[in-house]
């Protein structure tokens, strides 16, 4: 029923009844429709209490426009105790606001000259910015030339005969009488020949056997009197380079020979001058000589000798892009040698690629340790590791020591160990260890300043230490062949050694793949007096393999 029609009807009723009088109009509330906005209720209104004390008053201007908006979208809502609403005669609608910024004059900036400068500072004194000045580049100092000196007076004779029939220069014998060599070893008997025969060679030999005078006695001789540069051995690391340098130093005294270091990790300057003014053997690492042939310093258009050095270890350091583009680079007539402590399978391309037609020379099994070297494994507990070193070296009698590692951290860790015990003089040597403190380790070493070094991988690759008596390993390593390159530090030059490796069950796997490498079943020992943790490896090894496997059969 219409809302009048109920007010018609309820004003009839009420005057019937006698004493009642009736207002002269009734204001009636509608009939609530869908559009009018429903009465919010007691639980939403405490909600909405809450959401404005929580919000700390964020949200009063959002819901002031919210309503606002509300009055607009709907129509109103007569009550019984309000009025309507209705707009100002004065309001304008929100559309036919003018812009504040378009009515508003803008005033001319030079009419407040008379305010302060801000932050105290006046800027109208400000010179205005012209444009940058460039730094000058620091200017490269080219070096002129100079002229080879002239070969000095060569020792007579007699000379050592076990080398005078391989037929290497009297300038080179006289540097080998003087070093005290009375008889060369296998490998050099093999290689020399040939390789003053002007034929590549590839050489693979076990570590200690005289690599490095192989290839550095017959290239001396074939170079003769000074001239230019002619000669490039590539190294992996600076240590080995910095090793090669001496020896052709030493081999070469009598002769005038230029020889020259390069490398990464020091200054560029002096090594640029060397190139600059003449020099006639460079020993390099890829690094770096890539970098001086980018600037033209490093010309390898006149070499006639190539001679990369442990290429296998080069392959695994990431350098085969490095020396393929150094190789491409020297003349296709050169005599190129490989020589390496191991020939694995994989720098078969690259030997494709670099030599032509080469002699094999090859010395003792491949990836076989001296024979002068005993083996010894010790099982122990992981967590027993450290204890059980520290007790070897009691119980040890050693002239000097190798202790080799796997991370640097580990290195660290021994070496404060070891030191802390106050009873050895020792040293540490790894790749965070600057250049100068590594070569002044090194050579405390060798002068015996330090009785131990312990070291990582680094160090492990042709590095000539003489006197070596021990090498430990303090964990397995992970590629076999390190363990060749690792132990290769003691039994040099027909000279015993021995060989401790520490290993626990989760280096079984580890062990196994060392000894079939070698071809060979190193023993197990126990060290007396040790108070041992019990461990799988010590009694049941196979038990442990198997664990370590998962190989072990499963009852039904």
């Amino acid at each position: 029923m219409p809302a009048s029609v109920c007010g018609f009807a309820l004003s009839g009723k009420l005057a019937d009844k006698p004493g009642l009088t009736l207002p002269d109009t009734i204001v009636t509330t509608p009939r609530r429709t869908d559009h009018a906005p429903k009465k919010p209720s007691i639980l939403s209104r405490l909600k909405s209490g809450l959401k404005k004390v929580l919000r700390l008053g964020k949200g009063k201007k959002n819901e002031a426009k919210s309503h606002a908006k509300s009055t607009h979208d709907h129509p109103a809502t007569i009550h019984a105790h309000k009025r309507p609403h209705e707009p100002r005669a004065d309001h304008k609608p929100r559309g036919e606001r003018p812009e504040k910024r378009e009515d508003r004059p803008r005033r001319d900036r030079s009419e407040r000259g008379d305010r302060p400068p801000r932050g105290g500072r006046d800027r109208g004194d400000r010179h205005e910015r012209g444009p940058r000045e460039e730094k000058p580049k620091p200017v490269r100092e080219n070096h002129a030339a100079v002229p080879p000196p002239p070969p000095p007076p060569v020792p007579e004779g007699p000379y050592p005969e076990n080398w005078e029939v391989l037929g290497l220069s009297p300038a080179v014998l006289a540097a080998v009488r003087e070093t005290g060599y009375e008889k060369p070893t296998e490998i050099q008997q093999k290689a020399i020949p040939i390789i003053l025969t002007g034929k590549d060679v590839v050489g693979a030999s076990q570590t200690g056997t005289g690599k490095t005078a192989a290839f550095a006695l017959p290239t001396i001789t074939r170079l003769g009197p000074p001239g230019k540069f002619r000669v490039l051995v590539l190294e992996p690391v600076r240590e080995l380079a910095a090793q090669v340098v001496e020896q052709f130093e030493k081999y070469g005294k009598h002769t005038g020979l230029r020889v020259l270091l390069v490398h990464g990790g020091v200054g560029y300057e002096k090594q640029r001058k060397g190139l600059q003014q003449g020099v006639d053997v460079v020993v390099a690492t890829p690094g770096r000589l890539l970098d001086f042939m980018q600037e033209g310093v490093a010309d390898l258009r006149d070499v006639e000798v190539l001679i990369l050095d442990e290429v296998d270890r080069m392959l695994d350091m990431g350098f085969l892009p490095d020396v393929r583009r150094i190789v491409e680079k020297t003349p296709k007539s050169r005599q190129t040698l490989f020589f390496s402590a191991t020939m694995p399978p994989q720098i078969k391309s690259l030997a494709d690629f670099a030599l032509k037609e080469p002699e094999s020379v090859e010395v003792g099994i491949r990836f076989s340790a001296a024979e002068t070297v005993s083996h010894y494994m010790y099982p122990v507990a992981g967590d027993q590791r450290e204890e059980l070193l520290l007790a070897i070296l009691k119980q040890t009698h050693f002239d000097s020591m190798m202790i080799f590692t796997r991370t640097k951290v580990q290195a660290d860790k021994l070496f404060g160990a070891i030191q802390q015990t106050g009873e050895y003089k020792v040293a540490v040597m790894h790749s965070d260890i600057g250049q100068k403190d590594r070569e002044k380790a090194l050579q405390g070493f060798r002068s015996g300043d330090f009785e131990i070094i312990v070291a990582t991988d680094l160090a492990a690759r042709g590095l000539d230490v003489s006197g070596v008596t021990h090498v430990i390993n303090y964990m397995v390593p992970e590629h076999s062949e390190d363990y060749v390159h690792r132990i290769g530090r003691t039994g040099r030059a027909q000279k015993e050694g021995d060989a401790f490796t520490l290993f626990a069950a989760d280096e079984i796997m580890n062990v196994a793949s060392i000894e079939r490498l070698i071809s060979q079943k190193i023993p197990r020992r126990k060290l007396e007096g040790f108070n041992y943790k019990y461990t799988t490896v010590l009694d049941e090894e196979d038990k442990a393999r198997g664990i370590m496997t998962g190989r072990k059969k499963k009852r039904r």
